[in-house]
C-alpha cells in the first residue's frame, strides 16, 4: 500500500511518476494570482486538459503539497466548468506550513497531487437563503451563493471581514449581485450583527455559516430558537468533544484487507489501520475537514468529529478515523 505522505521535489512540485495515494490525481498549477491582502488563488487542471471530476457547492479537494503535506481546501470556482477547479488559500502564519507553501513555494506549471472533490457542506433546497461568511470562509459560499441565483431562489449574503483589503472576491461579488451582498469590515463597521439578521426564525430561510470558531458559536447562539438544521456550518477548527465513550482498547476488523487490528487509547483508528497497510487519505486529522471518511459496516461508532449531522451520526454507516473511536469492543471497517 502507499503512505499519505509524499516525497516531491520543492521545486517542481509533484513528480514524473510519483506514486499517490488511491483515488488522488496529478493536476497541474495553470494559474496563481492575489485576490486579497495576504489571500491567493490557485486554479488546476489536468496536465492533458482532460475533464475533471464534477463537484457540487460546499465542495471541498484535498491538496497534496510537494513537501508532502495534505490541507482540505473548498472549491470556489465555477462548478460547470469541467476542465478547471478553483481554490483560495489564506496564508496562516501561525498554521502547520501548508498554506506558507501554497504562498511561497508553488508557481504556474507546478503539478500536485489533488483528492477528491467531496461534500459535506451541501446546498439543500430551500425558498431562501442567507448565507454569513468570515473572512476566507466566504470560499464554499461562492459556489452556492451562484447555485441560489441560477435556482432563482431568494438570498443574501452577509460578508465580514477584518478590512476591506483582505476580503476575498469582495468586488467580484458585489459586481455580480450589488444590493444582495453585505460588506462588513471589521474596522469599518464593526464584527456582524447577527442578532439583527437572525433574531426572528424564519421557517422557510436556511443558514449557512463559514469563519472562525466565534463566528459560528455566535451563529448557533442567535439561531437556538430555529427549526432544527436550518443553521449549517463548516468549521475550520474542531468543536469542543465530551469525554470518550470508553478508555480501553477495541478490535478494528479490515473486511476487504482480512485484517484486525487493536486500537489503544493512545493511538487514532487512523494511525491503527495505516500501519496494518490501509490506504487512507487524510488532511486535517481534527476531525473537521472530511477526507478520511470510511463506510462502517459494523458496530457502533463513537463519533467525535465536526462534520456529521445528528442523523448522520445515528445512521452508524460510516465514520471519521482521524478522531473517532467505538463505543464497543470492535468495529468492521470497509477497508
Amino acid at each position: 500500500m502507499v503512505e499519505t505522505r509524499v516525497v516531491a521535489d520543492a521545486l517542481s512540485g509533484v513528480s514524473a511518476g510519483q506514486q499517490l495515494p488511491r483515488n488522488a490525481a496529478t493536476l497541474t498549477v495553470t494559474a496563481k494570482e492575489p485576490v486579497a491582502e495576504g489571500v491567493v488563488s490557485l486554479t488546476l487542471a489536468h496536465p492533458e486538459g482532460a475533464r475533471l471530476p464534477d463537484w457540487t457547492p460546499g465542495s471541498h479537494i484535498d491538496l497534496i503539497l510537494p513537501d508532502g503535506m495534505t490541507r482540505q481546501y473548498s472549491l470556489c470556482g465555477d462548478r460547470w466548468d469541467a476542465h478547471t477547479y478553483r481554490i483560495a488559500v489564506l496564508r496562516e502564519p501561525a498554521g502547520r506550513g501548508g498554506s506558507a507553501c501554497v504562498h511561497d513555494r508553488l508557481s504556474p506549471g507546478d503539478r500536485v497531487g489533488v483528492g477528491g472533490p467531496r461534500n459535506h457542506f451541501p446546498l439543500v433546497p430551500s425558498q431562501k437563503y442567507l448565507f454569513i461568511a468570515g473572512g476566507i470562509g466566504i470560499t464554499p459560499l461562492l459556489p452556492m451563493v451562484r447555485q441560489a441565483e441560477l435556482l432563482g431562489a431568494d438570498w443574501q449574503l452577509l460578508y465580514g471581514g477584518r478590512t476591506r483589503s483582505s476580503m476575498a472576491f469582495r468586488e467580484e461579488l458585489r459586481a455580480a449581485y450589488g444590493g444582495r451582498v453585505h460588506v462588513v469590515p471589521q474596522d469599518e463597521l464593526g464584527v456582524l450583527n447577527l442578532a439583527a439578521w437572525l433574531g426572528t426564525p424564519r421557517p422557510d430561510t436556511k443558514v449557512y455559516c463559514c469563519g472562525p470558531a466565534p463566528l459560528l458559536a455566535a451563529a448557533e447562539a442567535v439561531c437556538a430558537s430555529w427549526p432544527p438544521y436550518a443553521l449549517r456550518v463548516e468549521r475550520f477548527t474542531a468543536a469542543a468533544q465530551a469525554v470518550p465513550v470508553r478508555d480501553a482498547p477495541f478490535e478494528v476488523e479490515l473486511r476487504r484487507m482480512g485484517r484486525t487490528v487493536t486500537v489503544t487509547p493512545d493511538v487514532s483508528v487512523l494511525e491503527a489501520v495505516r500501519r496494518a497497510g490501509a490506504d487512507v487519505l487524510s488532511s486535517c486529522e481534527q476531525g473537521t475537514c472530511g477526507t478520511c471518511l470510511t463506510p462502517v459496516l459494523g458496530g457502533q461508532p463513537d463519533h467525535r468529529d465536526s462534520v456529521l449531522s445528528d442523523h448522520e451520526r445515528a445512521a452508524n454507516d460510516c465514520m471519521f478515523l482521524c478522531v473517532s473511536r467505538s463505543c464497543g469492543d470492535r468495529l468492521i471497517l470497509d477497508l
